[in-house]
């Protein structure tokens, strides 16, 4: 008896682990019918509340305020005011906004340094921190991101909008000023046109303005650094530093995206390795509609910075920011091509590049709050603002690029070579893929050079598949393996997928400790993803409800075959798998390489000894400026 009550007081303080409650706030998200403004201001009015506008535009939905609620409460809104508006035949779903824990993924590092140097040639500015950066000023061929070959065939960022998802944007740093936009910059946290950061004793609102500088600081003109697209225009909004709710990153995501080419992100749910947590109603809605209309309809870029909560074997997979097909999620290599301590392997990650690493390796140099410039930036918030000048370069470079194709690009040019992990394969499409680094770092000359000549990528085309057994048991100490065999919808055109993209197994589990779940998927073609590693700190009891876990590593396979989950319990009691879909996105005909270039040529040329890279060079009949990259770029 006495050991079964000790039993029952574990559980329920193992359950209470790491709970964290709601804060709800006094903001409620409306669905009106019809989406007329009149009509919301006429509801809003009808029932106390203040319309403060329409939360996505193009879409019907609205935010409300209550000045009869307090801003922040533990407990969810009883009233006849709300009661009445739930009730009223014009809404058609109505939702209390909840305070979201979004966490910044750089670390705190406030150091900062300023140097004086000379430099001559055309892309050896005076920025007084170029020599200090490693990773853009070609000093280590080979080992950076090739970023002055996309320079010298013009790229430069001009007339590409990117704007920082983050906590404010100095506007006023005189490195960033002249290439500030306000048409893509707003605060949502004070609902106004300047995203100016709140100036604290901590000085912990500094995020935003150091991935902006990262981006688009201005050239040779003696200050900080060079952004990597200096000549794009460069905007913030801010709304970390504030009560983020679904509502908010809604309308960061949605705002002016007509306008906005790239949106940058880098942070997401707490990387402490037992939340899981992803966008809500509102903000789905917006990265869709991102993708479907953004651009003019080629589709917003969302670059993601992946999970930094290494030190607590968190799995960026639990992140449905990172993991969502929309984005694009970026990883960090250290100046030596290890793997950062606080890097997350996930089957996500899509491509990988630099940032800091141990004690003695470089970090990045970038603007700071106050006018001033750091060489200590760090964490995948870094290595995403890289990411997100890169596809600044890269867009320029053919800007009828769709979201489809950057990613397309990106898999195809990513260079896996001089990054150190132990898990790299060789996918059933001969790519090379690994867990903490995606297909590799980022080349920016590759990339450019690719895209100049793209042929746009087929419509998307969606495959899905659902296992017909419900229920299956899975025993503490056990694994459960099934197998689903998909023809990959080949007698639907609409849905028939011949090349895959994205893979999601979307699951649906209970366990009695969710962090002693791990989940496997193989393809037909071998190449298996580690869907969810264990996760020691995650004790929570709830499971995973129609959870989708992504996969990139499948990029080019056929979907036709056997397909493997597996799941490993290595809890103390029994789980259940209740359901498993198996979701193919890809395009319904084989991507042949554009140009006749063969798509590994670049990683294969990335990997040869200066001597093969001159005989390939002669002997192929390239380009003239691909031919004059691969020169600068291998010192031929």
């Amino acid at each position: 008896m006495v050991s079964s009550l000790m039993l029952i007081i574990a559980m329920c303080l193992l359950s209470s682990v790491g709970a964290v409650k709601k804060a709800y706030t006094n903001q409620w998200a409306l669905e009106i019918a019809g989406g007329d403004e009149n009509a919301a201001d006429e509801t809003a009015a009808k029932y106390g509340f203040k319309n403060l506008g329409r939360i996505i535009p193009g879409e019907n939905f609205f935010l409300f305020e209550s000045f009869a609620v307090r801003s922040r409460t533990r407990r969810r809104t009883r009233s006849i005011q709300t009661a009445s508006l739930s009730r009223d035949h014009s809404v058609q779903w109505v939702q209390q906004q909840v305070a979201k824990r979004r966490v910044k993924r750089g670390h705190h590092a406030m150091r900062r340094r300023q140097t004086e140097t000379n430099f001559n040639g055309p892309h050896n500015p005076n920025d007084p921190l170029w020599s200090d950066m490693w990773y853009l000023n070609g000093n280590r061929p080979g080992l950076d991101h090739n970023v002055k070959a996309a320079w010298d065939l013009g790229y430069t960022g001009k007339g590409i909008v990117v704007t920082i998802v983050d906590d404010g944007l100095e506007r006023s740093h005189p490195d960033i000023l002249p290439n500030y936009d306000p048409l893509a910059s707003y605060d949502m946290n004070d609902r106004d046109e300047d995203p100016t950061p709140r100036y604290s004793s901590k000085s912990e609102n500094y995020d935003g303005t150091r991935c902006a500088g990262e981006v688009a600081a201005v050239f040779n003109n003696s200050l900080c650094i060079v952004g990597i697209a200096y000549n794009s225009n460069i905007g913030g909004i801010r709304m970390l530093d504030g009560s983020v709710t679904d509502a908010v990153e809604a309308a960061s995501f949605g705002h002016n995206s007509d306008y906005i080419d790239i949106y940058s992100a880098s942070w997401g749910p707490d990387d402490d390795g037992r939340t899981v947590d992803g966008p809500a109603r509102l903000a789905r809605n917006a990265l869709e509609r991102g993708i479907k209309t953004g651009r003019g309809g080629k589709g917003s870029i969302f670059v993601w910075a992946s999970g930094i909560g290494g030190k607590n074997a968190d799995s960026c997979n639990c992140d449905g920011y990172t993991s969502s097909i929309y984005t694009l999620s970026i990883s960090a290599a250290t100046e030596n091509g290890n793997i950062p301590w606080y890097s997350e392997a996930c089957s996500s990650t899509l491509a990988t590049a630099y940032s800091s690493g141990a004690s003695g390796e470089r970090m990045i140099v970038t603007t700071d709050i106050h006018h001033s410039c750091t060489n200590n930036h760090s964490g995948t918030s870094a290595s995403a603002s890289l990411a997100a000048g890169i596809a600044a370069l890269t867009l320029e470079a053919n800007p009828t690029l769709s979201w489809r194709d950057l990613q397309h690009i990106i898999v195809r040019t990513a260079r896996p070579e001089n990054l150190r992990a132990g898990d790299w394969v060789t996918n059933g499409a001969g790519r090379s893929v690994s867990h903490s680094f995606g297909f590799g770092l980022l080349d920016a000359g590759a990339m450019v050079l690719l895209a100049r000549n793209w042929t746009n990528v087929p419509s998307q085309k969606v495959c899905r598949v659902s296992h017909s057994g419900r229920y299956k048991t899975i025993p503490h100490g056990s694994r459960l393996q099934l197998q689903l065999y998909s023809d990959g919808c080949v007698k639907d055109d609409e849905s028939k997928v011949v090349y895959l993209e994205h893979v999601q197994a979307i699951i649906t589990l209970t366990a009695p400790k969710r962090g002693d779940i791990q989940i496997y998927l193989t393809s037909p073609s071998g190449t298996r993803s580690t869907l969810l590693a264990k996760r020691a700190h995650d004790t929570s009891r709830t499971g995973f409800r129609e959870w989708a876990f992504m996969t990139t590593h499948n990029w080019g396979e056929s979907g036709v075959g056997n397909w493997t989950l597996e799941i490993d319990n290595d809890g103390w009691d029994d789980s259940e798998l209740i359901k498993w879909d198996l979701v193919m996105y890809g395009t319904g005909s084989l991507i042949e390489a554009p140009g006749g270039l063969d798509p590994s040529f670049l990683a294969t040329v990335s990997a040869v000894d200066h001597n093969a890279a001159a005989s390939l060079t002669t002997t192929l009949l390239l380009p003239i400026p691909l031919l004059l990259t691969l020169r600068q770029r291998f010192q031929l």
